[in-house]
């Protein structure tokens, strides 16, 4: 698991019948060929933010049935995971804030309901935003949701280093160096799990 391998190289031996082994080859190239290519995609990306801070990291746009493969794939990748479910943390979402009628009383009834261990992540997507969460105060991290990349340079000055930044949204392979140059803490991709190309995979008799 997570070792580096090169067209032509042999990944594994396996031994059984004939049948019980071609019956199976199509379900375990493309269970291997998914996985491999979660982490080979993941390790660009990484590969992306060499000489920074920056920690990539997946989401919870997975598979369904497969998120625990897949997130662990990341891992071999050289990434980090997000949340796996809704219990691992309070992550407050732009439906979230606009059901409650805005930031300030999300926060306040995230801090009148929630554990003091678990940690809370709230989405912005305007520096106005971000001033007022660094405000209110109550949050742990704040998600800068499809911003460009000045704009993410004035949220890293803004924040002056109180609260863990993550960058999401729109966050492809051809902007994760620039995006991690700002000095974001964290950036986050769904395009880990779900546009991943399979890697080419055979088996041979």
């Amino acid at each position: 698991d997570g070792e580096q391998i090169a067209a032509g190289d042999l990944l594994m031996e396996i031994n059984g019948s004939a049948a019980s082994i071609l019956s199976a080859e199509r379900v375990a190239l493309n269970f291997a060929g998914r996985l491999s290519g979660i982490a080979t995609l993941t390790a660009r990306f990484v590969r992306e933010t060499v000489g920074t801070a920056a920690r990539i990291t997946c989401t919870r746009k997975t598979t369904p049935g497969l998120r625990l493969v897949e997130k662990q794939a990341v891992i071999h990748g050289g990434g980090f995971n997000h949340r796996f479910s809704l219990s691992d943390a309070i992550l407050i979402k732009d439906n979230h804030i606009a059901a409650a009628g805005g930031i300030r009383p999300v926060l306040a009834a995230v801090k009148a309901r929630a554990s003091h261990m678990i940690r809370t992540e709230i989405e912005v997507d305007r520096l106005e935003q971000l001033a007022e969460v660094l405000n209110e105060g109550g949050a742990d991290v704040v998600l800068l949701d499809n911003m460009d990349t000045p704009t993410l340079n004035e949220a890293v000055t803004m924040n002056a280093g109180r609260l863990v930044l993550e960058a999401s949204g729109n966050m492809g392979l051809n902007r994760v160096a620039e995006v991690a140059a700002t000095g974001v803490n964290y950036i986050s991709s769904g395009a880990l799990t779900h546009s991943a190309p399979t890697l080419d995979l055979g088996l041979d008799i």
